[in-house]
């Protein structure tokens, strides 16, 4: 079950600058992750709060959602992080990275998601059909699970925790991200053929994850992506 930690707040019911010491104590104390985005806000409070979190902390990373438009406003935080950092985009929020136009990623996703790693020294998961993950290094992989009924609200939240979570096991940045979007996808699979794919929403392909990982398991599936070399 989810524990939970208090931290305080500003004024505006935000995390104030008083709340990144706070924070930082207690990413120190026996924690192996880190998951940060979803929710946060991009407030001016906000925004402290993040950038100082992202140089102090050692833990292994993943960004999305709000921590994202914050890092496309400030992209030189990415070079002062210490820890391996995974951020999860999908093409908009790539648009906003890079200043290109969607329409100029999607016609080249593994190009710009392995350009993007490189020059940032990141890992890349470009969402969407076919998800992208990019390494550092310049490896790309392809993901093939997955399907149309997962372009909703939450379903990025859901991967980023299930990345998070791979990462508080101990798994490599990459097993990480090759294990949690191929996992997510194929969460979101088994919930469409219960439910179809018309009626799926985040919480079904949360629901559906334990099948999911017992379905790798058990199938002992050692590639699980399409490698671009």
């Amino acid at each position: 079950e989810a524990m939970t930690e208090p931290l305080p707040e500003a004024s505006n019911s935000n995390f104030g600058k008083e709340s990144v010491q706070a924070a930082l104590k207690i990413m120190s104390s026996r924690k192996t992750a880190l998951a940060i985005g979803p929710g946060i806000s991009t407030t001016e409070d906000t925004a402290h709060f993040f950038y100082e979190i992202l140089r102090g902390s050692t833990l292994p990373t993943v960004v999305d959602a709000d921590g994202i438009t914050l890092i496309s406003e400030n992209l030189d935080i990415l070079k002062g992080i210490k820890s391996p950092t995974i951020l999860t985009p999908h093409p908009g929020e790539m648009s906003r990275l890079i200043g290109k136009t969607t329409e100029h990623i999607q016609k080249d996703r593994v190009g710009v998601a392995r350009d993007f790693s490189s020059m940032y020294n990141v890992f890349t998961v470009l969402k969407g059909a076919r998800t992208v993950v990019s390494t550092p290094d310049g490896r790309v992989f392809i993901n093939p699970t997955g399907n149309p009924g997962m372009a909703s609200g939450g379903m990025g939240d859901v991967l980023t925790g299930i990345i998070g979570g791979f990462l508080a096991q101990g798994y490599s940045p990459e097993d990480a991200c090759i294990l949690g979007v191929f996992s997510h996808g194929l969460a979101g699979d088994l919930a469409a053929d219960k439910r179809g794919q018309a009626g799926i929403i985040a919480g079904d392909v949360a629901d559906s994850l334990p099948h999911a990982l017992k379905t790798i398991l058990h199938e002992r599936r050692e590639n699980f992506f399409h490698r671009i070399r």
